[in-house]
């Protein structure tokens, strides 16, 4: 067992959980083996633990400490997986100490988070079992990725909890709005020919471009009505474009990958794919909607009790609003009220020299404690 939650951290950098959906730059992929060694640690200090497979080899992790007896019941909910490694300038699964921080992948987000909410279950490990308030923990596969983990989590087990606070590096402050987004692609098509004679095709990447130019000046100022008063408005980015084959060949198919950040605004006016769907009809564009993937925006009630009662265990605890999506949205959009918090910094994470500040991490877990012990 580790001496501290520093300890804790190190060890678990040291286990390689990247995920192997992206680019991960390392064959060490996946959640399973921080997963295995996460349910040795839980259940050595008391928990009842169970790995649930949602694909192959990348399970969720279930820790209960209290039976499943009717009592309100919240849980602790960081996700297993890190992005990738590539271009990292440190050793990616080191755990080093240096300058007051432990480096390395995950160190923030979100191994951080998590070593700081085990660190608070250890410290009331004696009390849990017969708490009035069941305090569970719960791992998410998949989080970097389709957020498979906690979508698969909520549709099994959403009726089971009363809030989650889902570990994200969020300096200790309550991330209770988040944006959601939209990730699709939009494809044109065209007429393969010999570009010696480019009249006897048609131009794929050259539609694309003329197309994606009129829906960037069209569909932004649309966007730009679905305000938040934290978040802001809803934004498109054209992240990614890819045509052709040959300089000389005309090329018959090109596609773009956008991504349209979705305020709450948004989604209650039937979502940014139905916009996005709309406008290119309108616009009359030549563009086919590909593979469109619509991660749901959370606006968690501040007065919630349990974002309260967090509050009141130190006064530079507050409210915030972030423009990024995680587990928490899916877990609030399936009937689970969740925030994000941990302790950390955004700003680290997926960073080529990711670290997290040794004293952030210990005044986490002392939050986490202090928190868990007002509900026994």
């Amino acid at each position: 067992m580790p001496s501290d939650v520093v300890t804790l951290l190190q060890e678990l950098v040291r286990i390689p959980s990247v995920n192997p959906d992206n680019t991960p730059g390392t064959d060490r992929t996946g959640e399973a083996d921080v997963a295995n060694f996460l349910a040795d640690w839980l259940k050595g200090i008391g928990a009842h633990v169970s790995l649930d497979p949602v694909q192959p080899g990348r399970p969720n992790l279930i820790a209960r400490f209290a039976p499943q007896d009717g009592r309100p019941r919240i849980f602790f909910g960081p996700h297993l997986d890190t992005v990738g490694v590539n271009g990292m300038v440190i050793d990616p699964f080191g755990g080093e100490i240096r300058d007051g921080r432990v480096w390395g992948r995950g160190s923030s987000d979100t191994k951080g988070p998590m070593a700081a909410m085990l660190w608070a279950l250890y410290e009331c490990r004696d009390q849990l079992a017969d708490a009035p308030v069941a305090v569970d923990f719960v791992a998410f596969m998949a989080e970097e990725s389709g957020q498979w983990g906690s979508k698969d989590f909520v549709k099994k087990h959403g009726g089971e909890y009363d809030f989650a606070f889902v570990g994200e590096p969020t300096s200790m402050q309550i991330v209770n709005v988040t944006k959601g987004s939209l990730w699709t692609t939009l494809r044109a098509t065209g007429k393969a020919a010999h570009s010696s004679q480019p009249e006897r095709g048609s131009n794929a990447v050259m539609t694309l471009a003329r197309s994606l130019d009129v829906l960037d000046r069209n569909l932004p100022t649309k966007l730009a009505t679905y305000t938040h008063p934290v978040l802001g408005h809803s934004t498109m980015n054209v992240g990614v474009i890819r045509g052709g084959s040959r300089p000389n060949v005309v090329p018959d198919l090109a596609e773009a990958e956008i991504d349209i950040r979705i305020t709450p605004a948004l989604a209650n006016s039937g979502g940014a794919l139905q916009l996005l769907t709309d406008s290119i009809a309108s616009l009359n564009l030549p563009l086919e909607i590909v593979k469109p993937h619509e991660n749901t925006p959370m606006d968690t009630d501040a007065d919630h009790p349990m974002i309260q009662a967090m509050m009141a265990i130190d006064p530079k605890i507050g409210l915030a609003g972030a423009p990024w999506f995680s587990d928490a949205a899916h877990l609030s959009h399936g009937g689970i009220p969740s925030v994000c918090i941990g302790p950390g910094s955004i700003d680290q994470a997926h960073t080529i020299d990711e670290f997290i500040n040794i004293a952030e991490l210990e005044e986490g877990a002392a939050i986490f404690t202090r928190f868990v012990k007002s509900l026994l």
